[in-house]
């Protein structure tokens, strides 16, 4: 059995968290993760840029509605201005809208880093410690933590500064990704980086990130590391059922070899209609979410025999009975394939990060960043 994951008063029986992914990290997404975990494990919303929260644009306000029966309520919050973030968790505190804050300093997307944001603002440590100090101090004692990269290339590291700064300012926990900025999501996560946080940040826990792509993968990375726990994103894509494989391989660590799980291309089907139809209800549109779930199709159907014309027709349906039909065309009876485990998502690599002019001159100018840096992209 695994030890429990505590992130400030939460307790998690699975060390096992889901990474917050752009369009995909929905309520309804989140709800299929939660039920084939059990429950077990934290399950963070979208990224909610701290800007648009504080203004109450409606876009963002929807995205921080949650279902019910979650719990603990998990937001990650971007910002590059400590003073909205503040105000943003002094938001979320005063209406009740989650039961924890997670911080993203990991988006590598050009447009983010080209004005210092992302996974380029941690090289800046004095506006790195502002951001992490106001989000404590507003946060009314909801746990913080943070999520950031390895650095913005090989020559410009920042984890452990950055792992430090959060024990200082009172954060509750860091995750890692075994990546810099440079590398965007190509190439190989290193998770020697993870050990090196692990053992220079031992109050709080220490969480890896990169190249999960099964449960196995996962006990891995937590036996050669040593950190708490494990987050998790592109290899859930297509793949919600691979939380329950988490939480079996976790329990298992004592001994035995857990059962993972194994779908047919039937069983694969009912997931994605499933999936079609809470979007549907959520947008409150059966078309809007079928269409919404066209992006899944290829994650979903990844080394099934499907056929260049039915997958088409399956990234064009705009209902369920049409989603339903096309699926019903196909051979439900195929078992789970070899192709379909292995990387999954995006997999590109920059090998460049573009900066603001004199941004890496440098790390211990108080920086500033533009509130143009603050735009609704994800990722890290």
């Amino acid at each position: 059995m695994s030890q429990p994951l505590r992130i400030g008063p939460h307790t998690l029986s699975a060390p096992v968290v889901l990474a917050p992914m752009a369009g995909i990290t929905n309520a309804p997404f989140r709800t299929l993760c939660r039920e084939f975990s059990g429950g077990r494990g934290l399950f963070v919303s979208e990224m909610i840029t701290s800007r648009a929260l504080v203004e109450r644009n409606e876009k963002t306000m929807r995205l921080v509605e949650f279902d019910r029966t979650e719990r603990p309520r998990s937001i990650q919050l971007y910002g590059v201005d400590p003073v909205t973030v503040g105000k943003a968790a002094r938001m979320i505190v005063d209406e009740d809208l989650a039961d924890h804050i997670d911080l993203n300093f990991g988006c590598p997307v050009p447009k983010v880093t080209r004005k210092g944001g992302g996974s380029a603002l941690p090289y800046k440590r004095p506006l790195l410690r502002a951001i992490l100090h106001e989000a404590v101090q507003n946060a009314g004692g909801l746990p913080v933590t943070m999520k950031m990269r390895k650095g913005v290339d090989d020559d410009h590291l920042t984890h452990l500064d950055a792992g430090r700064i959060a024990v200082e300012e009172g954060i509750s926990a860091v995750a890692l990704h075994g990546r810099t900025a440079a590398q965007h999501y190509g190439g190989t996560a290193d998770w020697d980086a993870i050990a090196r946080l692990r053992e220079a940040v031992t109050e709080i826990p220490v969480l890896g990130n990169g190249d999960i792509w099964s449960a196995d993968d996962a006990v891995r990375m937590v036996e050669e590391t040593g950190c708490d726990g494990v987050v998790v994103g592109r290899g859930c894509l297509g793949r919600p059922w691979l939380f329950a494989d988490l939480a079996a391989a976790f329990d298992a660590q004592a001994g035995g070899r857990p059962a993972y799980a194994r779908p047919t291309f039937g069983q694969v089907a009912d997931v994605m209609v499933r999936h079609a139809e809470l979007l549907g209800e959520w947008l409150g549109d059966e078309e809007r979410g079928v269409i919404d779930f066209r992006k899944h199709v290829s994650w979903y159907t990844k080394g099934f025999t499907v056929g260049s014309e039915a997958r088409r027709g399956l990234a064009v349906s705009s209902s369920l009975a049409e989603l339903r039909s096309l699926l019903d065309g196909l051979d439900l009876d195929q078992p789970w394939p070899a192709g379909a485990e292995g990387p999954r998502g995006r997999t590109q690599s920059k090998n460049r990060v573009v900066l603001p002019d004199g941004w890496l001159k440098d790390p211990w100018d108080a920086g500033c960043v533009g509130a143009e840096a603050e735009l609704d992209t994800s990722g890290g």
